[in-house]
């Protein structure tokens, strides 16, 4: 999924309308298809533009450090993705694992790849770039840079 910074829909008095109607072509797209209901899913992020940077903070709730990648595709274009498995917490066991023996009533938990596209309408310095993961969000900013100043080259006789 793919976000470019303007225009800016999805705050305010429609905020709940775009992710109903997200989550209506989700469902649209993967009924009937239980298999490709699980095998991907797309974060959702709050983005943010102050004076000098851009602020990224997407909900990853139970998904490792290990297992998310943030990269830049191009000048102006950062991808994040990675990867979500279903765990089990046992309380009785206290064993931990995926859990594939059970008939489910409701899997409402996103699993399986994921990834998110932002496409900055200024430059960016790809350099600074800071993320962290904490409680289930990740945080990421992305500073701007200034556009390269033009310099006049004299020639030498």
């Amino acid at each position: 999924m793919s976000l470019s910074l303007f225009p800016s829909f999805g705050t305010g008095e429609f905020s709940s309308l775009f992710r109903l109607l997200d989550d209506y072509d989700l469902h649209r797209a993967t009924r009937g298809n239980r298999a490709a209901a699980v095998r991907g899913f797309a974060p959702r992020f709050d983005v943010r533009e102050s004076a000098d940077a851009y602020h990224l903070d997407g909900e990853l709730p139970g998904i490792p450090q290990k297992d998310i990648e943030i990269e830049f595709t191009d000048q102006q274009t950062l991808v994040i993705k990675g990867r979500s498995e279903r765990e089990y917490h046992s309380p009785e066991s206290g064993e931990t694992r995926g859990d594939d023996r059970h008939k489910y009533w409701v899997s409402e938990r996103s699993v399986g790849e994921f990834h998110r596209s932002f496409t900055f309408p200024t430059r960016v310095d790809q350099d600074h770039v800071r993320a962290s993961l904490k409680d289930g969000i990740l945080s990421v900013v992305v500073p701007k840079t200034t556009a390269p100043t033009q310099r006049k080259i004299t020639i030498e006789s």
